[in-house]
Parts: structure tokens; C-alpha cells; sequence
């Protein structure tokens, strides 16, 4: 089948590239050309289309039993080279206005046509070498394949040491930032640090350490070393207070008493009195 069609027998769409055993039939010459045409069955139904060639247009023709579905431009809109026909040929030769005009258009067309035409032979010259090309295929096909290599010792290696058994998916660049991403969050959650403070403090102990007791009681021994030392008991001498001298040894040295007398007057000290005598007319002793 040259082209897309519906059967008129059962309206079913027929693609083109179908493939029909189909009675062939010389009906005419175009020239020097045959005209045949072709008589076939659909494989849907029971109809059968003709189709005949057209070599004046270089396309086929449906003659009965189908219609063509409709897909056909003008191939000069798409810069084609399209064939002149014989009254074009004809114009060209007989009329030179004709002739003149249709240089124009020619000429037009080349300059739109020209980089396409010299981007083509370019590309022929690329193409000409096969082996050339042939050998920088391979090349590639050779790098791929060690690069895959390469890429799949790693990845074995990788599962080896994690102790898994999967397929893995070749690294991509997204891949790569979301691990480098990953490495910058917290291990764990807020909730989870919580719980772990939770469990810390009833771990710890709720009274001071020994080392800690150690330091109290150094201190202790300190503030109580100095209160001691404030609350020591003060002797006579300390307070100011003389002893009472002997009547008898003031008798016995009277020089001793001359200088015990320059003493106790010298030094300031609380009033005593003699509670062992009964004589409320001793005086007293400063």
C-alpha cells in the first residue's frame, strides 16, 4: 500500500506499507512508460480497491473500492526539487520572457539552498572514510565499556563491604548534591536528643561526687581552724591582768618592790581586790 486509505466496504483504516497479494495489469503508456494497475482484496472484508499509477505526477491513483486519506502538500513549499513537466519545458523553449522569469526563481532558490548544499558536502567528506569512522566507533565503544567496568568494581565493592545484595543505579548529579546535603543535617531528630537528655539526668546521681564531698570538707576544716583561733581563751598576762604580790616578799625586797610598784604603775589593768583578807580597809591594788 503506497499510502494510508479507508475501505469503503467496512470503513476501516488501511496503513500505508501493507502488504497484498494484488492482480497486476498493464492498462496504458505514458511515453515510454507502462501505466499498471493493481486490483486487490482488503483483509477486513470482503471489498476490493483498485489502485493505477501515475507516472506523469510520480504517484499512485485510486480508482474504485477505497479513498485516499488526504496527507499531500505542494513539495515546492518545502524547497523540494521537483522535475519539470513537458508544458514546462515547452514554455522554456518557445517563450523567452518564460525563460527569463524562471531564471530569476532559479537563481532565488539557489541562494536560500546554498549552506544546506555545502553543509551536505561537508558531510560527504566526513563520510567518505569509513575505516576512519569505523575506528573512532570502536575507540568509543571501548572507553564505554572499561568506564562501565570500572563503575561496576566499585559498586561490587561497595555492596561487599555493606553486606548487601542489590542492583544499583548509576550516580547522577542531583545524587550527589542530596548526599552532600545529608552529611550537613543532625544525626538525630529533636525528639531524640531530648529522650537521650532524658535519660542522662536519670542516670546521674543526685548527690556530689567524692571528689566534690573532698572539697567540702577541706573547707570545713579551714573555717573551723580559724574559729578556733578566734575563740582561744585569753590568759592574765593577755588580758591585762597582774598577779597579787606577797606582803612578805615585798618586806624581804623592798628594792623589788620598789621597781614591781614602777611597773604596775607604768601598766594599765583591771581592778582587783583582795577577797582573801577580811579587812575592808586594805587598799586596793592597781
Amino acid at each position: 500500500m503506497p499510502f494510508n486509505i479507508w475501505c469503503n466496504g467496512c470503513e476501516n483504516h488501511i496503513g500505508m506499507g501493507v502488504r497484498y497479494n494484488a492482480e497486476k495489469t498493464k492498462v496504458g503508456m505514458y511515453y515510454t512508460t507502462p501505466v499498471y494497475k493493481f486490483r486487490m482484496k482488503c483483509h477486513l472484508c470482503t471489498n476490493h480497491f483498485e489502485i493505477q499509477t501515475d507516472p506523469q505526477n510520480l504517484d499512485y491513483v485510486v480508482l474504485e473500492g477505497a479513498r485516499r486519506q488526504e496527507r499531500r502538500w505542494d513539495p515546492t513549499q518545502n524547497e523540494q526539487v521537483v522535475p519539470e513537466d513537458k508544458d514546462v519545458q515547452k514554455k522554456l523553449v518557445m517563450d523567452s520572457m518564460f525563460r527569463l522569469e524562471h531564471g530569476v526563481t532559479d537563481k532565488a532558490k539557489q541562494k536560500t539552498l546554498a549552506p544546506s548544499i555545502v553543509q551536505l558536502e561537508e558531510y560527504k567528506e566526513k563520510w567518505k572514510d569509513d575505516y576512519m569512522l569505523n575506528k573512532a566507533l570502536r575507540q568509543k565503544f571501548r572507553e564505554s565499556k572499561k568506564d562501565l567496568a570500572r563503575i561496576q568494581e566499585r559498586d561490587s565493592a561497595l555492596l561487599k563491604k555493606s553486606s548487601l545484595n542489590l542492583s544499583l543505579l548509576p550516580e547522577t548529579d542531583e545524587d550527589r548534591r542530596l548526599a552532600g546535603l545529608l552529611k550537613l543535617t543532625p544525626l538525630k531528630s529533636f525528639d531524640e536528643r531530648q529522650k537521650q537528655k532524658r535519660e542522662e539526668a536519670l542516670v546521674k546521681p543526685w548527690f556530689p561526687s567524692s571528689t566534690s564531698n573532698e572539697k567540702h570538707s577541706l573547707a570545713n576544716l579551714i573555717k573551723e581552724s580559724k574559729m578556733k583561733t578566734l575563740l582561744k581563751p585569753l590568759n592574765k598576762s593577755e588580758l591585762g591582768i597582774t598577779p597579787k604580790v606577797n606582803k612578805l616578799e615585798e618586806k624581804t625586797s623592798p628594792d623589788d618592790s620598789v621597781v614591781n610598784n614602777e611597773v604596775k604603775i607604768q601598766k594599765t589593768s583591771l581592778v582587783a581586790f583582795d577577797y582573801d583578807s577580811s579587812n575592808s580597809s586594805d587598799e586596793a591594788v592597781t
